[in-house]
């Protein structure tokens, strides 16, 4: 009970509710039990408008569920969920459905909640600005969409809405970077209140005003944002071992007592033995309670690998008349952890599979080191079936054991090691949440010895907790990594160095993690391929709509250029005058300078370059009117 009592006194202190604020949501009191085991108990907290509020917990607390009975497509046990009056949910979740959609504005359109609130359609010219936005063609047919499609289709819908509340699980799954930063933008500009899950730190940090911590079946609150997250929780922890550490030192003064106890005082003794038992019975619930699983993510290098892993010289790859990579040379020597970026499209996997001489280049050549032995787990996971279960995703030949780096394990232990209960093993594998599949993949992957390990998208759908494991491990592999990665604080954590298309088939290296990139190479990172048109009905193609303006999306970039242009003009004249000063030479930073100003120069002159292309659509599309 101590525990308990501190750790509600903690969000007490920590979560005052602000007065000023309008309350748009109260849940009170939720229960909910699976099986024989409460997921929450008593989960409490008020949303305010103008809150946006990251919604945290382990691995199978039990956020998307609470998150659904917000929407309305899931049911408590017990408690209630309190709306103000005329209050409207718009929610995002996890997995979309498109069946019974001819186009993605029809989707748009429909209702995002099953009940709570006004379930009017939203209007056409909404949801088509909402699509817009995530560079979708409101006329496109659903079928066939990539994971990214899909995911800004559910955020579009969502948005298109304009709900006071904005319910989203897990939004920056499956996006490039341009699109989570896009998707910031967005979030942080919302009137309403938010409420999101998601395992991106960096968008946690960058959107969040609030934090609520799903831990030990209680919701705790902080009304600080996400940033703020880790010094309030290792806080509470520190609390609850201290109150742990003291119920420890009674229990043992009682249990001594006991032993020593004069038989006479039968009913004392009871009494005792009593308190005793209940002591005994609080240390085990809290224990239980505390003991979150983690998993332990290893990885062993094998044999070493010769010095140079691999060296490219003046690949390039096209497909039709679109160039991905252009005349790239590149080279990776043994123990570099390479972050690949870019926006979805843009050639990363490719790349990935022209280094590992998957596919053959256009031109240039690629030459392989010696002694490598190669762990891929590609994006689509192609190294799991999905018609078997875990046991024989495990162990293929048959048996209960599996070879790990060379040494038999049984298939239990192994998969424990990766968060998978004996019970699972049985399970088939379809049946796996994106996470779980995403675990499975790395645990077949990391199970063989590699000197190289090469990853695309390995954080998606994954936990804090597993990511912070798979993190570790990166970090202190003494092997090779390539890593496609859009989670920028994953690949400030692990990335030695950076590489990442500019546009055209041309690709930069940049020592460091992503905010070294980003320092350096500012908005010149590509952005998203156009999307090609594509009619509601194959069979029978339609005219597409003229067009007359200027999209959202480049209206908005215009907007962007207008501002970055003359601050990039101040910066070059501020360069060029600290250059011309006659302590030029001797202030020590002088090549640094000198960089940085011909840097900003070109930036400059790409900002102009695509401002005056924007400017002339402009007035073409004014005089088709």
């Amino acid at each position: 009970m101590a525990a308990k009592k501190a750790t509600t006194t903690a969000s007490r202190t920590l979560a005052t509710s602000s007065t000023k604020m309008s309350a748009l949501a109260h849940v009170k009191d939720l229960r909910l039990t699976l099986g024989q085991a409460p997921l929450f108990d008593g989960a409490e907290f008020v949303l305010q408008k103008g809150e946006r509020a990251a919604f945290v917990g382990a691995n199978g607390a039990g956020k998307s569920t609470l998150m659904r009975m917000m929407a309305g497509v899931a049911d408590p046990d017990g408690g209630e969920i309190v709306y103000q009056s005329g209050t409207t949910v718009a929610f995002a979740p996890q997995d979309t459905s498109f069946e019974g959609f001819a186009t993605l504005r029809d989707y748009a359109q429909s209702p995002s909640v099953a009940r709570r609130g006004s379930t009017a359609e939203i209007p056409a010219y909404a949801a088509d600005a909402a699509l817009e936005q995530f560079g979708l063609d409101p006329e496109r047919a659903p079928q066939g969409l990539s994971g990214g499609e899909a995911r800004r289709a559910s955020l579009a819908r969502a948005l298109a809405a304009d709900a006071d509340i904005l319910l989203l699980d897990e939004p920056t799954n499956h996006l490039d970077i341009t699109a989570i930063e896009e998707l910031e933008r967005i979030i942080t500009s919302q009137r309403g209140a938010c409420l999101i899950i998601s395992h991106d730190r960096r968008f946690l940090e960058r959107v969040s005003t609030a934090t609520l911590w799903l831990r030990q079946r209680r919701l705790l609150k902080l009304n600080r944002g996400y940033a703020s997250f880790e010094e309030w929780a290792d806080a509470i922890e520190e609390e609850d071992a201290r109150n742990l550490a003291r119920l420890e030192t009674q229990l043992k003064a009682e249990e001594h007592w006991l032993r020593r106890g004069v038989t006479a005082r039968r009913s004392r003794n009871e009494g005792r033995r009593r308190k005793l038992l209940a002591m005994r019975a609080e240390r085990r619930h809290i224990k239980d309670l505390s003991a979150s699983p983690t998993a332990g993510i290893t990885a062993e290098r094998g044999s070493e690998s010769a010095r140079l892993v691999i060296d490219a010289k003046n690949i390039s790859k096209a497909y039709g008349d679109r160039t991905l990579i252009s005349n790239l040379s590149l080279r990776i020597t043994r123990g570099d952890r390479v972050g690949v970026v870019g926006a979805n499209g843009s050639g990363k996997t490719t790349l990935l599979e022209l280094l590992l001489k998957r596919r053959e280049p256009d031109t240039g050549a690629v030459r392989m080191g010696e002694n490598l032995n190669v762990a891929y787990v590609d994006q689509r996971r192609d190294i799991i079936d999905p018609n078997v279960t875990l046991w024989d995703a495990f162990t293929p030949a048959g048996g209960d054991q599996i070879i790990v780096r060379g040494v038999a394990r049984h298939v239990a232990s192994y998969a424990k090691e990766f968060l998978f209960g004996p019970e699972q093993l049985r399970q088939p594998v379809s049946a796996l949440s994106g996470g779980e599949r995403n675990r499975l993949a790395l645990a077949l992957a990391l199970a063989k010895p590699a000197n190289l390990l090469v990853l695309d998208e390995p954080t998606n759908d994954l936990d804090m907790d597993t990511l912070d494991a798979l993190e570790d491990m990166l970090a202190t592999y003494d092997g090779t990594v390539l890593i496609v990665s859009h989670d920028r604080a994953f690949l400030d954590g692990v990335a030695t160095q950076i590489v990442a298309p500019l546009g055209g088939g041309k690709w930069v290296e940049t020592p460091g993690g992503w905010a070294d990139f980003e320092r350096e190479h500012g908005q010149t990172i590509s952005p998203r391929p156009q999307q090609k048109k594509q009619s509601a009905d194959p069979a029978r193609p339609t005219a597409p709509r003229k067009q007359t303006k200027l999209s959202y999306k480049d209206e908005r970039r215009a907007a962007e250029l207008d501002a970055l242009m003359p601050k990039l003009s101040a910066e070059i004249e501020t360069l060029e005058t600290r250059l011309a000063a006659p302590d030029a030479f001797t202030a020590g930073d002088f090549s640094k300078t000198a960089a940085r100003l011909e840097a900003a120069r070109a930036e400059r002159d790409a900002a102009e370059a695509e401002w005056l292309d924007i400017e002339l659509r402009r007035e073409a599309l004014s005089a088709q009117e």
